[in-house]
C-alpha cells in the first residue's frame, strides 16, 4: 500500500457538538459498513455511551475512501471523548495522528474542552481542519462562532468548513480538507520497528490485546515482540485493523493503525504510552510516549460480599488495562472490610468505572466518600500524600496540610458573569483574567481548591448559566491552606468511610449538617444510637436516633402502678445492656450522605 494516500486524524470538540455523529456520517459516506449495520452513535459501543448521550472510550476505525480523481484513500479515525474527565483519553488518541476535525457546535460556539483539545492538538504538531457544525440549527451563529475560531487558532475564514451531520452537508469538503490538508504518515518501512501503544482491552482467549499507531518498521504475525516498559518478550501470533470488530491482516507497516495478538495473559505487560519494537528489527530509542496523568480524586471501592474481593481485583485489572488513568490498591476499613483505593479523574470517571464493574462484572459494590489527594507536612520533617482521612495523622503532629490548586477556565454568556464570579467565590476561587471572546462571550480564569469542585460545582455552574457555561481545569499546585480532619462517630465508634477533610470556616456547618443527614439515613435500632461529630478530639455537633420501644405494659389493665413501674425498669435494663453490646449496621445511603450534605 502506498504510505502516502493514509491519512490519521482523530475529532475533537467539546461534549455534545456532534463527534460521534460527524463520525457516523463519514462511515455512511464512505460505505465502510453495510447500511443495516448503520446505527446513530456506532462507534460508541459500550451500553453506558449509548444510554447517556456521551463518548467514554476513544474507538478507532478504518475507512475507504474514493476521491474523485480515482485514487483509494486509508482514512484511520479515532473518535475522542468530550468531557473533561476523558481529557486523557483525547491526548492518547493525539499521540497516534497527524491532524484532527477540530468541531465547533454553531449555536454554542468555541467552549472550554474546545479550548483545551486544540492545545492538546498544537502541542502533538497536529494540522487542525476547523469545522463548524449544525449550520442548519436555528440558532446558529455562523459569523459569530468563525470571529472565535479565528481568534482561537489564527486560521482564515476560507480554511472553516460549514457542516451539518444530521443532513450531511459540508460532508465532501470534509474529505477534501482530510486529503489535502492533512499530511500523510512518513514512509519508514526500512527502519527498526517502533509503534506506540495508545489503547488495550482484555480477551478472555487471545489475552491482553494493545492497540498501536506503527511508527517506524513493519509488524508481522511470527515475530518476536519487546517492549520497553519490562524485558519480556512475546511472539506475536496475529495483526489487523479495525472497521467496527477487529479485520485480520498479513502485516502492519509504519503508519498503519491495528492491534497485535501475542497471548499477552500478564495485563501489568501492557501500558499505554508504551513503545513496542520487534527483537530481529531491535529499536534502542523508545517512541515520546505521552505525560501519564495522576488521578486527583480517589474513593474506596468495597465489595458488599467480602467474598467477592478476588472477583474485583481481576475487575480493575481489567478495567485498568483499557483504562490507564484508573490506579487502586489494596485497603481494609474498619466498616467495610477488604476493598480498594481507587484514583479516578474526577466524579463522571468515578461513576463510570463503578457503573462499568457492576454492568459487565456482576458485582454489588459500596462506594465510600470521594476525596482529592492532599500533602501533610509533620514535626518530625516527613513529607506524605494523603488520599483518604483515615491516613490523616493526628492534629497534634501537623505542621500544614497542602491541597490541590486548579487553573480553571469558565466560558460564559457575558450576562451570567457576575453569578459565576459570587459561586467561584464561596468555592474559595482566585480571580486571575477576564478575556473577551466576542462581544457576548466571556472567558473567566480563576484558581480553585481541586477539592471544593469535585462535587457540585459543575451542576451549579450550568444551573446558574442556564446550561450555557462550560467548564474545564488542569491541575496547576499543591497550596497551603487551613484544613482538619472531621470524624464522625456512631454510636461512639469513628467511622472512617465518613471522615473528611475540610476547611476550618466551615467544619462546624458540615458537622452539624451532616449529623443531621445521618439521622434520617441511619434506621433506628433497638437501642439508642448517638452521631457525633468531632473535631481534633472534641465533639462539635450531636444527634440522637431514638430507640425502637416496644410497650411492655399493654397487657396491665388498671392495678397497682408499681407493676407498670417495674416492667419499665426492666426494659431500661434491658436498654442499657443492648446498648453495651449492640452494633449499627450502616447503609451505603448513609456512606454517601457527605455528598447529599455538598449538594444541599
Amino acid at each position: 500500500m502506498n504510505r502516502k494516500l493514509i491519512r490519521n486524524f482523530c475529532i475533537i470538540a467539546h461534549i455534545d457538538h456532534g463527534k460521534s455523529t460527524i463520525a457516523d456520517r463519514l462511515l455512511e459516506e464512505t460505505n465502510t459498513l453495510a447500511t443495516n449495520k448503520m446505527k446513530n452513535q456506532v462507534l460508541d459501543s459500550m451500553d453506558l455511551e449509548r444510554e447517556r448521550g456521551i463518548t467514554i472510550k476513544s474507538h478507532p476505525i478504518r475507512m475507504e475512501y474514493k476521491n474523485i480523481d480515482g485514487q483509494i484513500y486509508i482514512f484511520n479515525l479515532i473518535d475522542t471523548p468530550g468531557h473533561v474527565d476523558f481529557s486523557y483519553e483525547v491526548s492518547r488518541s493525539l499521540a497516534a495522528c497527524e491532524g484532527a476535525l477540530l468541531l465547533v457546535d454553531a449555536a454554542q460556539g468555541v467552549e472550554a474542552q474546545t479550548v483545551s483539545n486544540t492545545y492538546l492538538a498544537i502541542d502533538n504538531n497536529l494540522t487542525l481542519i476547523p469545522i463548524i457544525n449544525k449550520v442548519d440549527l436555528p440558532s446558529a451563529r455562523i459569523d459569530d462562532v468563525k470571529v472565535q475560531i479565528m481568534d482561537l487558532i489564527g486560521c482564515s475564514e476560507g480554511d472553516i468548513i460549514e457542516a451539518s451531520a444530521k443532513s450531511g452537508k459540508g460532508i465532501k469538503q470534509i474529505f477534501n480538507a482530510i486529503i489535502n490538508r492533512i499530511e500523510p504518515p512518513k514512509n519508514r518501512i526500512d527502519k527498526n520497528t517502533r509503534a506506540l501503544i495508545f489503547d488495550s482491552m482484555y480477551d478472555n482467549y487471545k489475552g491482553a490485546i494493545p492497540y498501536i499507531r506503527v511508527f517506524d518498521g513493519i509488524i508481522k504475525p511470527g515475530m518476536i515482540a519487546k517492549f520497553f516498559a519490562h524485558e519480556k518478550e512475546y511472539e506475536i501470533t496475529e495483526t489487523g485493523h479495525f472497521v467496527l470488530d477487529k479485520v485480520k491482516t498479513s502485516e502492519l507497516q509504519s503508519g498503519d493503525v491495528g492491534y497485535i495478538v501475542a497471548s499477552i495473559r500478564d495485563m501489568s505487560h501492557i501500558e499505554p504510552g508504551d513503545t513496542i519494537t520487534i527483537k530481529d528489527r531491535l529499536s534502542k530509542k523508545p517512541l515520546d510516549g505521552y505525560k501519564k496523568i495522576k488521578p486527583m480524586v480517589f474513593s474506596g471501592l468495597y465489595p458488599a460480599d467480602s467474598d467477592e474481593y478476588d472477583h474485583l481485583r481481576q475487575a480493575l485489572e481489567k478495567l485498568k488495562l483499557n483504562d490507564a488513568s484508573l490506579e487502586f490498591t489494596p485497603e481494609t476499613s474498619e466498616a467495610l472490610g477488604f476493598g480498594f483505593r481507587c484514583g479516578f479523574l474526577g466524579l463522571l470517571h468515578m461513576e463510570i468505572i463503578q457503573e462499568r464493574l457492576e454492568r459487565e462484572f456482576n458485582l454489588d459494590l459500596v462506594t465510600t466518600t470521594p476525596n482529592v489527594i492532599y500533602q501533610v507536612h509533620t514535626k518530625d520533617k516527613n513529607k506524605f500524600n494523603v488520599d483518604t482521612p483515615a491516613k490523616m495523622p493526628v492534629a497534634g503532629e501537623i505542621i500544614s496540610i497542602l491541597e490541590p490548586i486548579v487553573t480553571a477556565e469558565i466560558l460564559t454568556p457575558k450576562k451570567y458573569i457576575g453569578a459565576i464570579m459570587n459561586l467561584c467565590q464561596k468555592k474559595r476561587g482566585l480571580y486571575k483574567t477576564t478575556h473577551y471572546l466576542s462581544p457576548e462571550k466571556a472567558q473567566l480564569h480563576y484558581d480553585l481548591p481541586l477539592g471544593e469542585i469535585i462535587f457540585d460545582f459543575y451542576d451549579k455552574l450550568k444551573s446558574l448559566s442556564s446550561g450555557y457555561a462550560s467548564f474545564d481545569y488542569d491541575f496547576k499546585e499543591f497550596s497551603d491552606a487551613s484544613l482538619q480532619k472531621l470524624d464522625i462517630l456512631i454510636h461512639g465508634e469513628p467511622v472512617d468511610a465518613l471522615s473528611i477533610i475540610c476547611h476550618s470556616d466551615d467544619a462546624y456547618h458540615r458537622g452539624v449538617a451532616l449529623c443531621s443527614k445521618l439521622k434520617e439515613l441511619i434506621p433506628r435500632q433497638m437501642f439508642e444510637v448517638a452521631i457525633q461529630a468531632s473535631l481534633n478530639n472534641r465533639i462539635i455537633a450531636r444527634t440522637t436516633v431514638r430507640a425502637l420501644k416496644k410497650n411492655v405494659t399493654a397487657k396491665c389493665y388498671g392495678g397497682d402502678i408499681t407493676r407498670k413501674r417495674k416492667l419499665w425498669e426492666k426494659q431500661k435494663k434491658g436498654k442499657k445492656r443492648m446498648k453495651r453490646i449492640g452494633k449499627v449496621d450502616i447503609p451505603q445511603e448513609a456512606l454517601l450522605a457527605v455528598l447529599q450534605v455538598e449538594n444541599d
